[in-house]
């Protein structure tokens, strides 16, 4: 699911991240990195951009880690702890959960069976999957209305989940679901049907769009059914290792193997203090935000996508033409087929995605031009408490985390 991160920064109501991976990460650097070629920096400040993370930590993000790249210079900075119990420092290098970044992996991976005829994007969903999409959605829903969160099917979360259903009413919730979850195994078509029974949250094309991870467990299937492999492999083959990624994977269980923080949930205050929900079995996000990777490969991927390297152009262009949608967190969105758009004034026009899981948050974006990225993770979410009618409240964190995303993809 998402994070939106660009305002506040902990607004979404529920969110999705990745698990268990199986590889050894890069070197862990400590502090700040700087590598690649000897041309100027324009626009790029080591100091400044460091300065501006260690703000975050003392806002109170326990760590937060990121690399930066600007015209074929590379910035690599930590600030902060990795677990709080341990004071164990955050490193630039660390294996995160990324959560729905991991969307734009799909969205490429649907594009490339697109390219290939074995899928037509306008085409009814109803076509591929007729016993798990039946009837007039079937026939109505299309491929692109799944990519692009415009297909009217609701969020399976709060079914998960049930003790968070009366959000935003704290005093009716508890965080006895998560806790519940932590070890159960889900399956995609159990939680697919779960959305597709509660009632829907738009007609098939309308506008906006309302943005529902089931869409993209949906999407999953129908990558398993024309590919005749698992969703998790074929993107593995096909995206994962077609950008020369090599610390991004897949979980097969609870556990992280390999460097990587303690992820702590907050959920809006209603958890106090934060719990560490870096165990967990992300059998319930699925393919739509199981993942794992380094702020490393993340820059890679999209620097790949936008080159044209993992899609063709005219695919790459599919997946940028964008469109409203409404966020978990209730704001507006510009989103193509699996691709956010931001436009900075002053800065540019950035692609990208944003994601969460239980306490663990990212967000990777690219300038159009390619010649600036930004990925950068946190272990701490939804720190924000909420007001009675269930909006979040400024917390210093906000402020410090847009400083630093303003220095990281702006400079001065």
């Amino acid at each position: 699911m998402k994070i939106r991160l660009m305002t506040c920064a902990s607004v979404a109501v529920l969110s999705v991240g990745a698990g268990m991976v199986t590889a050894v990460p890069a070197p862990q650097e400590t502090g700040v990195v700087l590598a690649g070629a000897t041309s100027s920096m324009t626009g790029f400040d080591p100091a400044a951009l460091k300065s501006a993370m260690d703000d975050v930590h003392r806002a109170g993000m326990p760590g937060v880690f990121a690399e930066v790249r600007s015209d074929g210079q590379v910035w690599r900075g930590a600030s902060g702890v990795a677990d709080l119990k341990t004071g164990r420092p955050v490193t630039p290098g660390m294996l995160h959960r990324v959560g729905s970044l991991v969307k734009t992996f799909v969205a490429a991976a649907v594009l490339q069976q697109v390219e290939k005829g074995r899928i037509e994007l306008d085409a009814p969903i109803g076509r591929y999957l007729p016993r798990l999409v039946p009837g007039e959605r079937g026939k109505k829903i299309t491929v692109r209305m799944l990519l692009n969160h415009t297909s009217g099917i609701a969020e399976y979360l709060p079914y998960a989940f049930p003790s968070l259903q009366k959000f935003p009413s704290l005093p009716d919730m508890s965080p006895k679901s998560l806790d519940d979850n932590r070890f159960r195994r889900f399956t995609p078509t159990e939680l697919i049907e779960m959305g597709l029974k509660a009632p829907a949250v738009g007609k098939p094309g309308g506008s906006p769009g309302v943005y529902a991870n089931t869409n993209y467990l949906i999407l999953g299937e129908l990558l398993e059914k024309v590919t005749d492999t698992t969703a998790e492999k074929y993107i593995t083959e096909n995206v994962i290792k077609r950008a020369g990624l090599k610390h991004t994977m897949f979980p097969t269980g609870p556990r992280i193997k390999g460097p990587h923080p303690r992820m702590y949930e907050a959920f809006f205050g209603l958890i106090d203090p934060p719990r560490d929900y870096s165990v967990y079995d992300m059998s319930w996000t699925g393919i739509g935000a199981s993942l794992v990777s380094t702020m490393e490969d993340l820059n890679r991927f999209y620097s790949k996508l936008l080159d044209g390297k993992i899609v063709k152009p005219s695919s790459l262009a599919q997946m940028q033409r964008t469109g409203p949608a409404i966020s978990q967190s209730g704001q507006k969105i510009l989103y193509g087929l699996g691709l956010h758009e931001f436009k900075i004034p002053g800065c540019g026009t950035f692609w990208g995605n944003d994601g969460s899981a239980w306490g663990a948050g990212t967000m990777s974006l690219i300038r159009a031009d390619g010649k600036r990225q930004m990925s950068f993770a946190v272990n701490l979410v939804r720190w924000n408490t909420v007001d009675a009618s269930g909006k979040p409240q400024p917390h210093p964190i906000d402020d410090a985390l847009s400083t630093f995303k303003q220095q990281a993809m702006c400079g001065n």
